[in-house]
């Protein structure tokens, strides 16, 4: 093998790179782009400028941002509120597929994989003249695969399901964005969930209701119904400022020429060392199913303090009283309980349950099938949509004074 095959087979150093002034969209301008739902983007800008990104720019479906190469790392770390992070090599027109195919052809992709590893391309197109976001990415994929082949006979496989690396393309009225998925898989996979139920609550979805009841530890929490504890475990994290991916052994930042080993393990240790602990009996929850308990104790004694968490089986009708707490919840519903349950019933006891035993408490119920909202003999403080992951959903808050 040749000098020139034998490269395209390994990373280049940093030194190669800085002779070679080898230098990407994100690398030039310190920018990247979040993938967020519509419905929490408001408050994934407030995430995110927490965590130290600046010029913040929302557009559809998603944010640009700049950050430190030490808040990227962190923002990748710690977000609750977001899909993926993108962390983009180039952008280019793009009119039909023999330029796409060319423009793809460019990047240096000796410095992201090999043809020992694999890879997978996501792909998203909007009113432009490529038309079919899957061949579209065909194109992308026939040019990285042509890319190793034409320089070494040898070409890397496509794994859709646990790839070495993903290559993101983005084409919108003719520009053609692409990009490494710097989370390395979507973010709301925590990890934490060992066991669980049907239908279980998306992670980010349990985040964004923690958010957006504004909870901060001054009062206790409780969720009667909690299934398999999503939104206990969320709250747990949130209040400990546990990073969201604790649990990710891998991101796909670490496929990045430029990554810095020792920086991300600064920004690791860093975290630890800010742990808060949990007061005993801050965080409770129950549930009628002794299986859904089951999984809720296994999943919350995964996390750190989750030992402070008290899990019961028993029916919210069967509770005493919740009174002077912030109450979550997200009710069973059609997809999960069938269609021939007794939910206007449900939803009726719910509310006589918030309105007789927990005076004095907030209540933010999710609910998966908004129309049976009217059900709940109780008056909203308000109503915010939050559609994440295929639902279309409600959050509503009650006062329950």
């Amino acid at each position: 093998m040749n000098t020139g095959k034998k490269a395209i087979l390994e990373k280049g150093t940093g030194k190669d790179r800085k002779q070679a002034k080898l230098t990407y969209l994100y690398e030039k301008e310190s920018r990247y782009f979040a993938q967020v739902s519509e419905t929490v983007k408001d408050l994934a800008v407030k995430e995110l400028r927490e965590l130290g990104a600046a010029r913040i720019k929302p557009v559809y479906r998603g944010i640009w941002f700049t950050a430190s190469r030490r808040d990227f790392y962190r923002i990748t770390y710690f977000a609750r509120l977001l899909s993926r992070i993108l962390a983009p090599l180039a952008v280019f027109e793009c009119k039909d597929k023999d330029e796409l195919y060319a423009q793809a052809g460019k990047i240096r992709w000796e410095e992201f994989l090999t043809p020992k590893k694999t890879f997978s391309i996501t792909a998203n197109v909007s009113e432009s003249k490529i038309t079919h976001s899957n061949f579209a990415g065909l194109r992308v994929k026939d040019a990285i695969a042509d890319y190793f082949r034409d320089r070494s006979n040898k070409r890397p496989d496509v794994d859709a399901k646990n790839p070495y690396i993903t290559v993101n393309l983005h084409l919108h009225r003719d520009m053609a964005t692409l990009s490494i998925d710097a989370s390395g898989g979507t973010l709301h996979k925590r990890g934490y969930r060992e066991e669980s139920v049907s239908a279980p609550m998306q992670e980010t979805i349990a985040a964004a209701i923690i958010r957006m009841s504004e909870w901060d530890g001054s009062l206790p929490l409780y969720d009667p119904m909690c299934g398999s504890g999503t939104l206990l475990c969320e709250a747990l994290m949130a209040y400990c400022r546990i990073p969201a991916q604790v649990f990710r052994t891998q991101f796909g930042f670490e496929r990045l020429p430029d990554f810095d080993a020792s920086l991300w393990e600064e920004v690791k240790k860093e975290a630890g060392d800010h742990y808060r602990p949990l007061p005993k009996a801050l965080i409770g929850g129950s549930d009628i199913s002794e299986e859904s308990v089951a999984a809720a104790r296994v999943n919350i004694m995964g996390l750190h303090f989750g030992s402070e968490i008290e899990i019961l089986q028993k029916d919210f009708k069967e509770i005493e009283g919740i009174r002077g707490s912030v109450i979550v919840a997200n009710p069973p519903y059609g997809i999960r309980m069938g269609k021939d349950e007794n939910l206007n019933q449900f939803y009726t006891d719910l509310g006589l349950f918030l309105k007789d035993r927990c005076k004095t408490s907030r209540a933010f119920i999710y609910f998966g099938e908004p129309k049976y909202i009217k059900k709940v003999p109780l008056s909203p403080t308000w109503k915010k949509p939050l559609q994440i992951g295929g639902l279309e959903g409600k959050l509503v808050r009650y006062d329950l004074f």
